[in-house]
């Protein structure tokens, strides 16, 4: 595996444990209006560092101002601390010039951050309320455009290269583009496996989740239940790396979990594993791991018969007995390319 764990980890002091500010027993007449009071009122115990025009006090308002309150639903978990948001810029890299899309912007606090670094913005957000709040917001640029649809159902790729091939008829060296987003927790998995297949477009792609799903992701012990076919997927499409951990304190209203920054720097598609057809492999990979405690010559039977199997298994240097847990992305492209040649 290519994955980098750093353990940089953003220390932030706890904010009150009582439950409407953890949201596990969220109140719907209480009133945000009072919540940022109370926010304002622990200032000190919440901010951790320099203070900013763009944080929890004015996250609140701008909900406040709508008369909104999170939905579950949508998984929506709206980010307190302005460092946090910065930190994210600077994983992606972002720079004057570039374009970012961003999933899910909420109230514009990370977008903030990217439109004052010079980036160009293409947020996507399902939620027609925050569509209207970040409109309004962002009215007066010309670096950003929101469209209301749901990210997994749009299509995106559509969208990317339209804008693209018109970014690079005005701006002929312009580069790739890039992903920087505070993710719902409920739509990571989908998102990874939507946006990691597309080095063509995106060059970086730096997100937000929920931390024990970012250690899942990135770096898998082998051998375990946490193996699974996605991490075949995201080493075979990019370079993973953990970047640091969010203490679940930085969020209104504030989950159950911790989360994480996790970037993924995406392959180019001529540097993807050499396999003889993609759609194959990803079918021989899942259909190994349907079977997960069983032996490859077993799960893969439909493909080829168990003789077959055990044949092009010695072929790759692997044993006959070999599971699908045990296997690399390299042992995967070397056992599809012997089992695609015969």
């Amino acid at each position: 595996m290519n994955a980098v764990i750093t353990s940089t980890i953003i220390n932030c002091n706890s904010l009150s444990p009582s439950s409407w500010i953890s949201g596990e027993n969220w109140p719907s007449k209480v009133l945000l209006g009072e919540i940022s009071a109370a926010f304002s009122r622990r200032r000190t115990k919440v901010s951790c560092g320099k203070s900013s025009p763009d944080d929890y006090h004015s996250t609140l308002k701008s909900l406040n101002s709508r008369g909104r309150f999170p939905r579950k639903s949508l998984g929506q978990h709206y980010m307190l601390n302005s460092d946090i948001n910065d930190q994210l810029a600077s994983a992606a890299d972002v720079k004057e010039g570039d374009f970012v899309l961003e999933i899910g912007p909420g109230t514009g606090s990370l977008t903030n951050v990217l439109i004052n670094l010079g980036a160009t913005v293409l947020a996507i957000e399902k939620d027609p309320h925050m569509v209207d709040l970040v409109s309004e917001r962002f009215a007066g640029s010309d670096k950003f455009k929101v469209l209301q649809e749901d990210f997994v159902k749009c299509h995106i790729r559509s969208h990317m290269l339209s804008i693209l091939e018109s970014r690079r008829l005005s701006h002929p060296d312009s580069s790739l583009a890039k992903v920087v987003s505070n993710l719902p927790f409920n739509i990571s998995t989908d998102v990874v496996k939507l946006l990691l297949p597309m080095g063509d477009i995106f060059s970086k792609v730096v997100l937000l989740l929920q931390d024990e799903a970012a250690l899942r992701l990135v770096e898998p012990a082998l051998r375990t239940s946490e193996y699974r076919p996605i991490n075949i997927l995201i080493n075979f499409y990019s370079e993973p790396e953990y970047n640091f951990r969010v203490p679940r304190e930085n969020f209104f209203p504030q989950p159950k979990v911790d989360a994480a920054v996790v970037t993924f720097k995406l392959k180019h598609p001529s540097d993807y594993p050499d396999v003889s057809s993609t759609k194959n492999f990803f079918s021989l990979v899942n259909s190994a791991f349907n079977g997960k405690r069983k032996m490859l010559r077993k799960s893969l039977q439909h493909i080829s018969s168990s003789p077959e199997i055990e044949k092009a298994l010695g072929v790759a240097g692997l044993p006959v007995t070999s599971r699908p847990e045990e296997l690399t992305l390299d042992d995967f492209v070397k056992l599809h390319n012997v089992i695609a040649s015969e």
